[in-house]
């Protein structure tokens, strides 16, 4: 199989942020949808910030609402919506419109979820449910539902080129001679291992990036978080981890450390090595710095990593307000 090219308009497509789509084309062609997807989760949780995320979350119409325009986003979004409009009343239509108004106005944008094979009485639901969490949480599980979303239509668009190409290929089979058969039945066999490498690249692809990564987002200010500082530090004791509610003394040793830049990403904190050593970790955030009105003087994470788990990559985002935070393990 040829790989596959995605252009900035396509990537688009799929995600509204303009941050994503350009590192999407950056990083096309290829050689399969699972690594398109594997590098899309990259591109969103790691690289695009709060501003693209917002401007993602923009380009969705309202739950309940067929788009107007023919562009292939909204041709995709009003077939994702399909099923909530065909069991839709018009009283449940008004109920989730007004619904939908009372989300904005609290979070500052669309209610965001994967509606596809979802009811209108089920979309109704998890809104009602999603509406009373906190903005920095709802931040969280948006994004989560719109790397959902852009999974799906990655997987059509390389579903419909992939049948473009198939086309174009039986029709020159159909007329291609006999010896340019046989030259390309010989081209197949050499090239079979090559396209065959893709699939197996992840577990032996050296890397390009510290094994444990950060970045902050500001939810009380709708952008990255610029100038914490941030330590990274490995359990390394007698003890095999440390125990809740007793001192740790000397058993905590220090990795790295660094300051967040513009984009809220903190600089490398550990060397590049492929495989990391398993273990516990604490990655602490000075909040108190950065914010000295704020509850949190400081804010530390930690986290357990498996000897299964050391050729993976680590995300630890910290979703900051003056009175709250939460995290969650991005890839």
């Amino acid at each position: 199989m040829e790989e596959i090219k995605v252009d900035e308009k396509e990537a688009l497509a799929c995600c509204g942020s303009s941050q994503f789509a350009k590192q999407m084309a950056l990083a096309s062609p290829f050689p399969s949808v699972d690594h398109a997807i594997s590098v899309a989760k990259d591109i969103w949780f790691d690289k695009v910030d709060v501003i693209g995320w917002l401007e993602a979350f923009a380009a969705h119409p309202q739950i309940g609402e067929s788009p107007s325009s023919h562009t292939t986003s909204a041709q995709w979004s009003k077939g994702e919506q399909s099923t909530a409009l065909a069991t839709a009343t018009d009283s449940g239509l008004q109920e989730l419109s007004d619904w939908n108004a009372r989300y904005r106005q609290k979070f500052g944008h669309v209610f965001l979820i994967c509606a596809s094979g979802r009811s209108a009485a089920e979309i109704l639901g998890e809104l009602k449910n999603r509406y009373s969490n906190r903005p920095i949480h709802e931040l969280e599980i948006a994004s989560q539902e719109q790397m959902k979303i852009t999974e799906l239509r990655l997987r059509k668009l390389f579903s419909a080129k992939t049948k473009a190409d198939s086309t174009g290929s039986q029709y020159s089979t159909a007329v291609a001679s006999k010896a340019e058969k046989r030259v390309g039945i010989i081209g197949q066999h050499l090239t079979a291992p090559l396209e065959g490498f893709p699939a197996k690249a992840p577990q032996v692809q050296a890397r390009t990036r510290p094994p444990i990564t950060t970045h902050v987002l500001d939810v009380s200010r709708g952008s990255p978080a610029a100038g914490i500082e941030v330590r990274l530090e490995m359990w390394k004791s007698s003890q095999p981890r440390p125990s809740f509610g007793e001192t740790d003394i000397g058993g905590w040793v220090l990795e790295g450390c660094s300051t967040t830049d513009r984009d809220g990403r903190s600089g490398q904190l550990m060397s590049i090595v492929d495989a990391l050593s398993p273990g516990v970790y604490r990655i602490s955030f000075n909040t108190g710095k950065y914010n000295p009105g704020g509850f949190f003087p400081y804010v530390s994470i930690v986290f357990e990593i498996k000897d299964t788990q050391k050729f993976e990559h680590f995300h630890v985002p910290l979703l900051l307000s003056p009175f709250s935070f939460s995290t969650y393990r991005g890839s």
